[in-house]
């Protein structure tokens, strides 16, 4: 089975589930100097770090995970993942379609670490000329 369309293109983004996103943000911001570079209310808190994002998210945002760092994969689609996944002794947990933003496919490793794959989502078809 080919693992194409999963293999990771890059990092997309790591964020940390927090109980207090906004206590943390004013934290990050002022002990570590990160700009903000995307809000969503107290809920999600993103920073451009290099080529990749780093970001405070509320537990809503966050679910499944409920504590700790989740490391987001970018991938081309997430065909034959679930297959591979529960072969290499791992568990999906579920998908979320995120609309214009993309899908986001959610995963435990053996040891229960939750894990994101991150599909972007189609480019609107060029209207016809």
């Amino acid at each position: 089975m080919s693992a194409e369309g999963i293999s990771p293109q890059r990092l997309q983004n790591v964020y940390v589930v927090a109980q207090r996103p906004a206590e943390l943000h004013a934290f990050y911001e002022s002990a570590l100097g990160l700009k903000l570079k995307f809000r969503d209310k107290d809920r999600w808190f993103q920073y451009g770090v290099g080529n990749t994002s780093v970001a405070l998210a509320c537990t809503e945002e966050a679910a499944p995970a409920t504590s700790g760092v989740v490391m987001v994969f970018e991938v081309s689609d997430f065909a034959g993942a679930q297959e591979r996944i529960t072969g290499a002794g791992g568990e999906v947990i579920g998908t979320r379609d995120m609309g214009a933003h993309g899908a986001v496919m959610s995963l435990r490793d053996p040891e229960g670490n939750v894990v994101q794959l991150f599909k972007r989502a189609a480019a609107p078809a060029a209207p016809a000329a």
